[in-house]
């Protein structure tokens, strides 16, 4: 399979499914396979990813941002982040292991606002060479997320997560995303990370170097 340089792949899920350490993982197990790869997350750690952590916090205290000026905030630090980081790695060659992406805008803003709209702000995003979906269900995503501790966000509640859950459901299939994989997060890390590892290689062209 021919491809152009690089490959980008993201991951998805609802708090708690477990895509931050996953991320950790896959991106671990690209480098052991000979890739240069970029970790990385939205929101990002750009000006405007900053402050769209800094509005999640808040909406957990009760001071929500309107949600489409949300919905525009996370489409304005997604074509940053792929202008400042994203891209420059993939044209280099690179893997760039992204923790969430459109499909998460998609799923979390279309809780709220009418997602053929965040579909059309975003749609100057390219889309991903391979999006995982790691599916889990609300109540063993909302143990871990108390389990791992941390500050809240305003979309933590059981409620939200249960819409968003739909959502990702039912719109993984959107052309806009390019491909997308589901894989059960429930088993173990180690059992996820194997599941992921066996999605990314039916996509991915490794380098010459790859080892086994």
């Amino acid at each position: 399979m021919t491809r152009a340089p690089g490959f980008f792949v993201v991951l998805e899920g609802i708090d708690g499914a477990g895509t931050t350490t996953q991320s950790s993982r896959l991106a671990a197990r690209f480098a052991s396979h000979g890739a240069a790869v970029v970790q990385t997350a939205q929101p990002s750690k750009g000006p405007v990813g900053v402050r769209i952590r800094e509005f999640l916090r808040a909406g957990a205290q009760g001071d929500a941002l309107d949600p489409g000026a949300m919905a525009l905030l996370f489409a304005a630090d997604r074509l940053d982040h792929l202008a400042r980081q994203v891209e420059p790695a993939l044209a280099s060659g690179g893997v760039v292991v992204c923790d969430r992406y459109v499909l998460s805008s998609l799923a979390y803003q279309g809780v709220f606002v009418d997602v053929e709209w965040v579909a059309a702000i975003n749609s100057r995003a390219r889309a991903a060479d391979l999006t995982l979906f790691v599916d889990v269900d609300v109540p063993t995503a909302a143990a871990r997320r108390q389990a791992r501790g941390g500050p809240a966000d305003q979309y933590d509640e059981d409620s939200v997560q249960s819409r968003v859950r739909a959502n990702y459901r039912a719109f993984a299939s959107r052309p806009q995303l390019g491909r997308v994989v589901t894989v059960d997060g429930r088993g173990s890390m180690s059992q996820v990370e194997d599941a992921l590892w066996a999605a990314v290689a039916t996509a991915w062209d490794a380098p010459p170097n790859k080892v086994g």
